[in-house]
C-alpha cells in the first residue's frame, strides 16, 4: 500500500534548502523560523501533492522534478494549465486566501517538493518585507503566466503552442532553478501542451531548426528565449 506523500515528510537537507530562492532573500531571525518548519517529500507519480477540493495547509515549491497543475471537467476530461519545474513555488493566492484548492498538483516524474506550513507563510507575511516582495512578483508574474497560457490554449499552430510553452517554463522569475537547460521529456511536455508526443517532437525539430533550442539528451537547452516568446506574432500580425 502506497504511504500518503504528507506521511513520508522529512528535514530537508542543506542542498535542499539552498534551492529554495526565496530564502535568501530573508533577514536571520526570519530564516531561522522558516527553515524550523519547512519540510520535504518524495512526490511519485500517482501521488497528489494538491487536490481539488482540499483545504489548503502548505505553500510548495519545487526542488527537483517536474510537477502539472491541472484540474478534470465534469465530462472526466483533464485540463493541464501549467507545468511546474525545479525552483517553482505555487499556490500563494490559495494559501493566502486560506481557501480550498481549485486544481490537482501531480509529478509527472518522481520530483522532491518542499512544503511551508501556511501559518507560516502568513507569519513570513507579517514580519518580512524581503518575503512579501518575493511573493508580490510572483502574483505579478503568474497572472501574466495565466494571460498568456489563455492566448496559447486558442492558437491553432501546434509549433507555436509549444514555442510559447517552453517559454513559459523558461520563466526566470517563477522558475529560477531551470537555468539555461530544461529536464523533460517529449511525452511530459506533451501532457503539459494538449498534443501528442509525435507532434510535439515535430514542434521540436522546427524550433531547433530556427536555432531557438537545441535538443540534447534528457532535456531542452535554450538558445533564445524571446524568439520562442514570440513565436507566432509575425503570422498573427499579418491576419491582422
Amino acid at each position: 500500500m502506497l504511504v500518503p506523500l504528507h506521511e513520508r515528510r522529512r528535514r530537508p537537507s542543506t542542498a535542499e534548502l539552498d534551492g529554495i530562492p526565496w530564502l535568501r532573500l530573508l533577514q536571520a531571525p526570519e530564516y531561522e523560523r522558516a527553515v524550523s518548519q519547512i519540510t520535504v517529500g518524495d512526490a511519485r507519480p500517482g501521488d497528489f501533492v494538491c487536490r481539488v477540493g482540499r483545504p489548503v495547509t502548505y505553500w510548495f515549491g519545487v526542488i527537483e522534478g517536474l510537477l502539472k497543475m491541472s484540474t478534470d471537467s465534469e465530462q472526466g476530461q483533464t485540463m493541464t494549465f501549467t507545468g511546474v519545474p525545479p525552483g517553482g513555488w505555487f499556490g500563494e493566492g490559495t494559501a493566502l486566501k486560506r481557501e480550498a484548492y481549485r486544481y490537482n498538483i501531480q509529478p509527472l516524474r518522481n520530483s522532491v517538493v518542499a512544503g511551508l506550513p501556511v501559518d507560516s507563510f502568513h507569519w513570513l507575511l507579517d514580519h518580512s518585507i524581503g518575503f512579501n516582495r518575493f511573493v508580490m512578483n510572483q502574483l505579478n508574474e503568474r497572472l501574466a503566466q495565466f494571460i498568456a497560457a489563455l492566448e496559447i490554449d486558442r492558437m491553432a499552430s501546434p509549433d507555436v503552442r509549444v514555442a510559447r510553452s517552453l517559454a513559459a517554463l523558461f520563466n526566470p522569475v517563477l522558475y529560477p532553478g531551470v537555468g539555461e537547460v530544461l529536464r523533460i521529456t517529449q511525452q511530459e511536455l506533451a501532457y503539459l501542451v494538449g498534443l501528442s508526443r509525435q507532434r510535439v517532437n515535430e514542434a521540436l525539430g522546427a524550433l531547433q531548426a530556427q536555432r531557438a533550442i537545441r535538443i540534447e539528451y534528457g532535456g531542452v537547452r535554450i538558445l533564445d528565449l524571446d524568439a520562442l516568446r514570440n513565436s507566432g506574432q509575425d503570422a498573427a500580425a499579418s491576419a491582422r
